[in-house]
């Protein structure tokens, strides 16, 4: 059987994901097979696998990080919100129901089944398994129904390393309150607590390490400092209004816009690392003038994103600056929202039923409670024949949607993309107005040349295409490298070790 570990957080966001990531890279790089693993995921961020199923990406940063494929088995619960009370509820892959927060914490013991199969199928398969917690496994109100944190470690007999994040302050509290606040037996289970992100000294917090482990009597396995120059996904859109900064010369400026429900925003992170652009956040609309490019993201509540779209002046500035020049894109909800009219009679999305588009594109999207999940390879439609790519090489993607969207009545079809199968992708104007279902087509270099094109007399001096999977490689190494250097990895090894003999 698998030996597992799992890393749980005092509170949301103290790092458990990256260093969850960092133990599967260094297991690899020692010679184990390894896989993650998170029981519930709740996030907008999703990747399609081969099979078509979907799952959360932070699962799928793992999985590259332990240098094996991503699979639905890693991540068998993913709830993504559709409003402040309730989730689309999708289990190992597909789409349960959509539940409000009360209705699923009353059914989420019924999963328990599917939980340990696709754990139990993931042990055949590895030899470590990482698992993740979620949150903090003290929220007492919640601990008698958990699935995710100390539930979970005991389904899985793993030990569990607790991880309290210091940049926030607090950590002595934090770390000491939540072992308190566990019962005698699920407290026996963390076997080594982990500060992260140190800042400063760390000679300055030895006799800090001394009063924790004599205050809980646990070791301390680690002091990470803070991860700076090292570029790994994040799964959480939190830290992306801080990227909201101004245009910069010398580069294509890229603007995403700042959705409320935005989704996949993991679609725009290698233009965040290619030198030829300034990729920035905002629903500002006087940055939006300085833009080049504009990208309309995937959205989870197309319809109410519109809305606040239109109420708050950004789809005006949008049209304006498309007008002035501007190339305008938009991805999955964000190319519905391109098109002449969003229509929803059926009320999949809520309770909007119809909703002007930008007018940019001239197709209509209808909502439709049956959802496109599936991976795809194509290529750039020839303008002048639809049926015929203009690259021989296939790009690939993969597709998460609600809808069904058609030209207008009386307008030829333009599509984009040209799919492998010999169906068609997108409403393509012209090269700076169009719009695609296509996640991930922004990880195709080709694809990246191609919207770059119109600006290269701004590119010139500049390097070519960026290749993305290396970069991510050498990140992958990095994190390991910082982690290694920082955490007793033979005792971590050892408790693996010892809680599996």
């Amino acid at each position: 059987m698998a030996k597992s570990i799992m890393v749980q957080g005092t509170m949301s966001n103290a790092g458990k994901s990256l260093l969850a990531a960092g133990l599967c890279r260094i297991f690899k790089q020692d010679g184990y097979r390894v896989a993650p693993f998170k029981s519930q995921n709740m996030a907008l961020n999703s990747f399609i696998t081969r099979e078509g199923l979907e799952m959360g990406r932070a699962q799928v940063m793992q999985a590259e990080a332990a240098g094996i494929e991503p699979s639905v088995l890693m991540n068998p619960i993913l709830l993504k919100p559709t409003n402040d009370t309730g989730s689309q509820v999708i289990v190992n892959g597909e789409v349960l129901s959509t539940m409000s927060a009360r209705d699923y914490f009353k059914y989420k013991k019924q999963l328990v089944p599917d939980i340990m199969k696709a754990y139990h199928a993931l042990e055949e398969q590895a030899d470590i398994i990482v698992l993740e917690g979620a949150g903090s496994p003290a929220e007492i109100n919640l601990k008698n129904d958990d699935i995710v944190n100390m539930g979970m470690a005991k389904m899985a007999n793993a030990p569990v390393l607790l991880v309290g994040d210091i940049d926030r302050g607090g950590v002595f509290a934090s770390v000491y309150g939540s072992l308190m606040l566990l019962r005698p037996h699920e407290r026996e289970r963390i076997k080594g607590i982990l500060i992260n992100k140190f800042r400063g000294d760390i000679r300055l917090f030895e006799s800090g390490i001394t009063m924790l482990e004599e205050l809980c009597g646990i070791p301390v396995v680690g002091v990470v400092p803070y991860y700076r120059d090292i570029y790994i996904e994040e799964e959480d859109s939190v830290a992306l209004a801080a990227k909201s900064v101004r245009a910069e010369k010398g580069k294509v400026n890229i603007a995403v816009i700042l959705l409320r429900h935005l989704s996949n925003f993991t679609d725009f992170n290698v233009l965040e690392r290619d030198p030829r652009v300034h990729l920035f956040y905002t629903n500002n609309v006087d940055e939006l003038a300085k833009a080049d490019v504009i990208l309309l993201p995937g959205s989870k509540s197309t319809l109410d994103d519109l809305y606040e779209l239109r109420r708050n002046g950004v789809a005006a500035a949008i049209i304006r600056a498309h007008r002035e020049g501007a190339t305008v894109m938009g991805i999955c909800g964000g190319y519905q929202m391109m098109g002449q009219e969003v229509l929803d009679p059926e009320h999949v999305e809520g309770d909007i039923e119809r909703l002007p588009g930008l007018g940019l594109l001239p197709i209509s999207t209808r909502m439709s409670g049956e959802k496109v999940t599936r991976q795809v390879k194509f290529g750039l439609c020839s303008p002048h024949s639809p049926s015929s790519t203009l690259h021989s090489s296939l790009m690939q993607g993969y597709e998460i949607h609600m809808g069904v969207t058609t030209p207008v009545e009386g307008t030829p079809d333009s599509p984009l993309n040209l799919l492998e199968n010999g169906s068609t992708d997108g409403y393509c104007v012209d090269s700076t107005c169009m719009g695609t279902y296509i996640h991930g087509i922004l990880d195709n270099p080709e694809f990246i040349d191609f919207l770059l094109a119109p600006f290269a007399d701004k590119l010139s001096g500049n390097a070519g295409a960026f290749d993305y999977h290396t970069f991510k490689e050498e990140q992958y190494d990095r994190l390991a490298e910082h982690v290694r250097r920082h955490v007793n990895l033979p005792l971590i090894y050892q408790i693996l070790t010892k809680n599996h003999d």
